[in-house]
């Protein structure tokens, strides 16, 4: 399997903070966001190497972080530049897949994950269902908060996890189930992407493409225990910083 984190954006909404270093590099506690992240990827068993997708402005940071002496991974990275330098020519996350894809050469089961979102849910069990499942897998968090739940994708969620319906943003959330960025797909699904695209689908949020894919095959959530924090704000970055101050 092959993981692929996604960390193209300019985060515009965390200046100046971000103006001259990517979000996913920014420090958290005793280690950058990033590295959290991938501790959990690493922790995965058939993972064989992790790709970081990013814009020609950051491109020699990831790279300089990637061959950082200290890092311990088990499984090697690879940081590709997807040749964007701001928001006007941005490739968008799903692009950013696609490129991905082609410019590897991958022919593999994939997990693709926002760089920039820290999670407390067990990665190992999401994995574990994806394989008992052989379907595509998002992540599904229960999110108690009304107005949290606006801004995120909400799904209507089967008891076996068979996604029944999913709503960007709804005004009114007709379910607790947010889903947010951590997708598992077998390398069935890749020729997909394309065709996605094809049909003139958004190349934008990661979310857009999974809840296309609902509608053609079964798509399945794992109800993870814990939580996903995606930090957007400096005032957001701020009190997740003090959160992790002492981890």
């Amino acid at each position: 399997m092959i993981a692929i984190l996604l960390a193209a954006g300019y985060a515009t909404r965390l200046y100046p903070l971000t103006i001259n270093t990517p979000k996913s590099l920014l420090p958290l506690g005793k280690q950058l966001i990033i590295d959290y992240i991938i501790d959990d990827i690493d922790k995965l068993k058939d993972i064989s190497k992790i790709y970081i997708v990013t814009n020609s402005r950051f491109a020699d940071q990831f790279s300089s972080w990637a061959t950082d002496s200290d890092r311990n991974n088990k499984a090697p990275i690879k940081v590709i530049d997807d040749g964007t330098t701001d928001n006007d020519n941005r490739r968008g996350a799903i692009g950013d897949i696609v490129f991905t894809l082609k410019n590897e050469g991958i022919d593999d089961d994939i997990a693709v994950f926002a760089g920039d979102n820290i999670f407390t849910y067990s990665l190992e069990g999401m994995y574990d269902f994806f394989r008992e499942k052989n379907a595509p897998t998002l992540i599904a968090i229960n999110v108690p908060d009304i107005e949290q739940r606006r801004k995120l994708a909400i799904a209507e969620i089967a008891e076996d996890g068979r996604i029944l319906d999913m709503e960007e943003k709804p005004a009114e959330p007709r379910t607790e189930w947010g889903i947010y960025a951590a997708y598992f797909y077998g390398r069935d699904i890749l020729p997909l992407f394309d065709r996605y695209i094809e049909e003139g689908n958004s190349p934008d949020a990661p979310g857009n493409f999974p809840s296309w894919l609902y509608r053609q095959m079964p798509v399945y959530a794992y109800r993870g225990r814990g939580e996903c924090i995606d930090i957007g704000t400096p005032d957001n970055y701020a009190a997740t910083c003090k959160e992790y101050e002492n981890k």
